[in-house]
């Protein structure tokens, strides 16, 4: 953390948990974990407190098949690719002040006391409905434990709670033509009890608050309108699921349900994830962890992927107003997909890059720069080890590297490793010194918009022209000829790599 006398506005920044049922691809990088470390590490840089919060996601339906087909337990897959992607991160350079999980005891007893609150207050609905049952598992199908066909697309292996081929979010029972992800069994209607949160009741509160944030990306705003102008249902917040965080046994007798087997679903205790995280990391510092949850001096911005904008820009605000007391998002610059040639990356599917496999390989840096440079800030973009090369090659190395090795050598071997001083500048001195004026507050304006890829463009244009400059100047052979005029290219050239 980063703090400064003069400045105390706490900036509480996520990144959205990754889902521990397998190791992080570099689509995950691009769109929720850079972008944030890139704004997070300017911030600090301005003097602002700084609490970066990220952790894995480790309850759901994805963990629990991938358990079962392996044999082994959840804990068993949650504690293998936590550590794994723990690691990646640390080797990639994100600079998270905490990097938690939701199978802590701290984080499962931060949801109960949430959801406790919640029905304290009242904020749910209570319904027994007909869901979708595995006959031969004994078991419910939620989420992902049911495939079949996209009612929207037609895709023949949409899940049960998303279609990775058009995108659509769904619920079991929308499908077409179900089947048991666990058995392949064809599913039968059985009756259950859950806790619902009435997001429709809860649509004027939110769309008041969203109308104070349309200088939202587009892609969020867009979204979200869609979900909007549909109108809003109640969402079940409970699963019955062997795994996960368990609904509080008092709430359930007083409802006259029996819990067992019921735990909070995965999208209700994900988000409380931020909160349990900033609580662990708060007592480890010493700090109080509501002054960055419950003050008004608290700028909270949560960086996501679009398939995630709904839950930061809906559901898990909704949770908050009827918790009452927290502070809201003040921004959520959700990017679109890192695609691998137009093909989706998918952990699910198994077509990833991954990025435990490409750090063996390629330093951090350069993996870093390319994906920054093809961040998919307000359209899916692509990946290509092609345009990887060049980013490197052509980027990195003969445009910056170049000219940063060229200045320092020249500087080192003619002039003491001293700036030297500028004396009778030449009209291009004088306009290429112009030229990093009100460079560094067009940059931070850059990044504070969330236009990561833009501000990177900024930096290498004054790269190349600082190129251009230098090939221009010949300080190889003013040198000889007019060591004056040597020393002001390098002075110059010198001031350019101070603000690149």
């Amino acid at each position: 953390m980063s703090q400064s006398d003069t400045n105390s506005e706490r900036l509480l920044v996520t990144s959205a948990l990754p889902y521990a049922n397998g190791p992080l691809h570099i689509g995950h990088i691009a769109g929720a974990y850079l972008p944030a470390d890139i704004f997070c590490r300017y911030q600090r840089m301005c003097g602002k407190q700084v609490a970066f919060i990220c952790g894995s996601d480790e309850h759901g339906v994805p963990i629990l098949i991938r358990s079962r087909n392996e044999g082994i337990t959840p804990q068993e897959v949650v504690d293998r690719f936590h550590f794994q992607n723990e690691e990646s991160f640390a080797r990639l350079g994100m600079s998270f002040d905490f990097y938690g999980r939701t199978s802590s005891p701290v984080h499962h007893e931060t949801s109960r006391e949430f959801f406790r609150e919640l029905a304290a207050k009242d904020a749910f609905v209570l319904k027994n409905q007909e869901q979708l049952y595995d006959p031969e598992a004994g078991i419910f199908l939620a989420d992902r434990f049911v495939k079949g066909t996209c009612p929207k697309c037609g895709y023949e292996e949409a899940y049960g709670d998303q279609c990775e081929n058009c995108g659509k979010s769904l619920s079991p029972e929308e499908l077409v033509n179900p089947r048991s992800a666990l058995t392949d069994a064809a599913p039968v209607m059985k009756e259950t009890t859950h806790w619902y949160l009435p997001l429709g009741k809860m649509q004027p509160a939110l769309e008041k608050w969203l109308g104070e944030h349309k200088d939202w990306k587009p892609n969020v705003l867009g979204q979200v309108g869609s979900w909007l102008q549909d109108g809003l249902n109640d969402r079940a917040v409970t699963r019955d699921l062997p795994w996960g965080v368990a609904v509080p046994q008092d709430i359930a007798e007083n409802a006259g349900v029996d819990a067992t087997g019921k735990v909070l679903y995965v999208w209700f205790d994900a988000p409380i994830g931020y909160i349990s995280a900033t609580r662990e990391w708060a007592e480890r510092e010493g700090l109080d962890w509501q002054d960055w949850w419950k003050s008004d001096d608290s700028r909270l911005i949560h960086f996501i992927g679009k398939d995630n904008i709904v839950f930061h820009c809906l559901i898990f605000p909704a949770m908050l107003m009827a918790h009452g007391g927290y502070v809201l998002p003040e921004n959520v610059p959700g990017n679109e997909f890192l695609n691998l040639k137009g093909r989706k990356l998918s952990k699910s599917r198994g077509g990833a890059i991954w990025v435990h496999e490409a750090l063996e390989v390629f330093p951090a840096d350069y993996l870093r720069y390319s994906l920054a440079s093809v961040f998919p800030e307000t359209r899916d973009t692509d990946f290509a080890w092609e345009d990887f090369q060049a980013h490197v090659n052509s980027e990195l190395a003969d445009t910056l590297g170049n000219f940063v090795n060229r200045t320092i050598s020249f500087a080192d071997k003619y002039f003491e490793g001293k700036v030297p001083a500028l004396a009778k500048p030449s009209a291009d001195d004088l306009a290429t010194l112009a030229a990093l004026e009100g460079l560094p507050e067009r940059i931070g304006g850059l990044l504070e918009g969330y236009r990561m890829r833009e501000a990177l463009h900024e930096a290498m244009g004054l790269a190349r022209m600082a190129n251009k400059y230098i090939n221009d100047s010949e300080p190889w052979k003013t040198r000889k000829s007019d060591l004056v005029a040597c020393g002001n290219t390098i002075h110059v050239s010198l001031q350019i790599c101070a603000a690149l």
